[in-house]
């Protein structure tokens, strides 16, 4: 099947690419699989044929767009600033909005993610189903909690404390973990107000433009003023510090100044902690979106230094294959490159691995890592906890 379908990219952008192929290596499906298709320099070839020559959308070349990660491990990578994430991101609306790529199904799914209490009935349901055996194994998800911690209550107005849809669903003792942090720091958190849960990054993703800038208009009106923005997802930070793009208003791009990762906020602030756990070996695992578009991962290690000693693995910050829904969309490249993934937590001696993004600890989780989030470490090293 073919159809003619205007990719809309900015010229400047695509025309940066010169095609050297540094890249290579940093993308995970190119590694996986040996194919130049699917690689940056491939998929960006595909984008200007369909684009610059008018040659017609295939099946083919739809295949090629759906099998990107959007790890974005190829843009620090690149000599000339290749902005591949806008390139993809601008490719998948034109599909979506063309109905080639997004079906009626995962838009509905979707849509669920900006009503929480739906998201939080529908998690502990799948909970259930998934201990009767009923959840395809394909999904590659790690045991769901049937019960979760209260949520958190507001301790003031220094800062708020963003805590998003899945995450608060499925992990939100991060949270709670978080707000000892904060609280041994003195420092007073809100949470967004109603309509602030759902980022919109998974609609990125997927194409669906018009939802997510709806989703960040509603996220933006719950955390109004001037505090910064606290985010322990690396996903949700990476998307909220992406709103001036996505939006284009002088108003996102104040917003999204705003927004700081958990981590960084901490790590200059670890001294005044009190600490008491001995400093043992963790591996750290870097989410995509915080090494490759948020480049706040040096962040981790820093707030870590105190109660732990750093194990680096040996692939150069290489995705685990998680990205998003990708592992439940392309489970067979996902497992492909997560098995790389493995094998580098493997040669860096099998320790207890940190991540701090919940896609990338729920994908290693289901493959029998034993995998925690980093600000879960430090508050655990808490002489006093007054939570």
């Amino acid at each position: 099947m073919t159809s003619a379908v205007k990719l809309s990219i900015d010229p400047d952008e695509l025309a940066s690419c010169v095609g050297c192929g540094l890249c290579l290596p940093h993308c995970p499906t190119f590694r996986a699989t040996g194919e130049e298709a699917l690689s940056p320099r491939g998929r960006i070839a595909a984008m200007r044929s369909v684009d610059i020559d008018g040659e017609p959308v295939s099946a083919e070349h739809v295949g090629f767009m759906e099998s990107c990660v959007q790890c974005r491990g190829c843009e620090p990578a690149c000599p000339s600033g290749v902005p591949f994430g806008h390139l993809m991101e601008a490719t998948r609306v034109a599909l979506a909005d063309a109905h080639r790529i997004t079906p009626r199904w995962q838009r509905l799914g979707l849509a669920i993610l900006g009503r929480h209490g739906l998201v939080l009935t529908g998690s502990t349901l799948l909970a259930v189903a998934q201990r009767a055996r009923l959840v395809p194994a394909r999904l590659g998800l790690p045991r769901l909690p049937l019960r979760r911690p209260r949520p958190l209550r507001p301790t003031g107005g220094d800062a708020w404390l963003f805590t998003g849809c899945v995450m608060d669903a499925w992990q939100r003792e991060v949270h709670h973990a978080t707000a000892d942090v904060l609280d041994a720091l003195g420092v007073g958190y809100r949470t967004p107000d109603r309509g602030g849960a759902c980022c919109g990054a998974l609609h990125v993703h997927a194409g669906l433009a018009e939802p997510a800038r709806r989703l960040a208009r509603r996220v933006m009106a719950s955390m109004p003023g001037e505090a910064p923005i606290l985010v322990n997802s690396a996903g949700c930070g990476a998307a909220l510090k992406d709103y001036g793009h996505l939006l284009g208003t002088d108003e996102a791009a104040a917003f999204s100044a705003r927004v700081v990762d958990i981590h960084e906020f901490v790590a200059p602030r670890v001294r005044d902690l009190e600490l008491d756990r001995r400093p043992e070996p963790l591996i750290v695992q870097d989410p995509c979106h915080l090494r490759h578009v948020q480049r706040a991962h040096a962040w981790v290690r820093e707030a870590l230094a105190p109660v732990a000693q750093i194990v680096e693995l040996d692939d150069d910050g290489l995705c685990c294959g998680a990205g998003g829904a990708y592992s439940a969309l392309q489970p067979d490249l996902a497992g492909r490159i997560r098995t790389r993934k493995l094998e580098a937590i493997a040669r860096a001696g099998g320790h207890l691995v940190v991540s701090a993004n919940p896609g990338c600890s729920m994908h290693l989780a289901a493959a029998g890592v034993a995998v925690v989030h980093p600000i879960q470490v430090l508050a655990e090293a808490l002489v006093r906890r007054s939570r």
